[in-house]
């Protein structure tokens, strides 16, 4: 189960949420259940997880087996909409070392192809605590839904130990200044 903590001091000035990223069966059925009319950052902890992150609103989770890098993995997702903008965290722990790089490209391929995506920017990850890996990255895409309206997408994948996450911010609008509270405040706990 999710820890929801309290909200924290932090507010945002601009509008949230909408989600992309590896499961678009899971976000759909998400996005209809986890929709906040107004930002409401509180710090969530999931459970098993060792990791904190601030959302802007009341994550739904889901749980289920996809395929990830040739093979079949438990996938739990936390997600919440806000302004057409949707966060996600999604995670597995793959139990084996050898295939954490190659999940970690998967991840970064699968939220490019679900957004048809063009690649704006791509960068180094960084995240408090997270292992050192090569394939630890994090984009900024541009490209369009299913039904060929534009979107941007801010996606951060990284690991800690065995265990993959990929965030996600996805909508109309997904620059920094949506992005830094969000992947800012994630960090792997001791």
């Amino acid at each position: 189960m999710t820890q929801v903590r309290p909200p924290n001091s932090r507010r945002a000035t601009a509008p949230l949420c909408r989600l992309g990223g590896v499961a678009t069966a899971l976000l759909a059925s998400l996005m209809l259940q986890a929709c906040s009319p107004a930002l409401d950052w509180r710090q969530v902890r999931p459970e098993g997880w060792q990791l904190q992150l601030d959302l802007p609103c009341r994550p739904a989770t889901q749980t289920r087996l996809l395929p990830l890098a040739g093979a079949p993995v438990e996938l739990t997702l936390l997600a919440c909409s806000v302004d057409e903008h949707t966060f996600a965290l999604a995670s597995t722990d793959l139990q084996d070392p050898g295939r954490v790089g190659p999940a970690l490209r998967a991840l970064g391929q699968a939220a490019r192809a679900n957004v048809q995506g063009q690649v704006e920017q791509k960068l180094a990850a960084r995240v408090k605590g997270m292992t050192p890996q090569a394939d630890a990255l994090q984009w900024r895409l541009r490209g369009q839904r299913p039904d060929g309206q534009a979107v941007q997408a801010q996606v951060l994948v990284f690991a800690h130990g065995t265990r993959v996450f990929q965030a996600t911010l996805i909508g109309a609008v997904a620059d920094d200044r949506m992005t830094k509270p969000f992947f800012g405040s994630v960090e792997v706990l001791p």
